[in-house]
């Protein structure tokens, strides 16, 4: 089944707001700025570039798995790098294959150089199921003689 949609899409149905944070905070601060937006990941950008994702799975496998503090631990210290991005012009199906082949959650949306949203694989399973909703309710509809063929 191919599953139709762009970045853009999402990004417009989920909203398009961007939250960061420097390699230069602690995580103990990123943890706390996701904890008041309710969110699982920030983008991370050094001189308006964005380097990287930091989740809530980078603060429980590098920070508290480690031994590390958050207070004495940098952002900066335990993204991977670099990013991996896509365009908001980019199709469902290529998200879906970075984020399986990379092995991550999250993608920055950039464009133009500049950071316009982040999706992640949640974002991704919603639209895809709401597509096959609608694929379905199209061919019960074609079947029961709603729709013209």
């Amino acid at each position: 089944m191919e599953i139709h949609g762009t970045v853009r899409d999402i990004l417009q149905s989920k909203g398009a707001e961007v939250w960061t944070t420097g390699t230069h905070q602690t995580v103990y601060e990123a943890v706390r700025l996701m904890g008041e937006k309710n969110i699982g990941a920030l983008v991370v950008v050094e001189d308006g570039e964005i380097i990287g994702v930091f989740s809530e799975r980078d603060y429980s496998r590098k920070v508290v798995l480690q031994g590390r503090t958050s207070q004495n631990t940098l952002v900066g210290e335990i993204i991977n790098r670099p990013a991996v991005t896509v365009e908001s012009k980019d199709n469902i199906e290529k998200c879906m294959q970075l984020m399986t082949s990379s092995r991550i959650r999250h993608l920055p949306v950039v464009d133009d150089g500049k950071p316009v949203g982040l999706i992640s694989i949640g974002d991704l399973v919603s639209w895809v199921m709401h597509s096959q909703r609608h694929t379905i309710l199209q061919l019960q509809g074609y079947i029961s003689g709603e729709y013209p063929g």
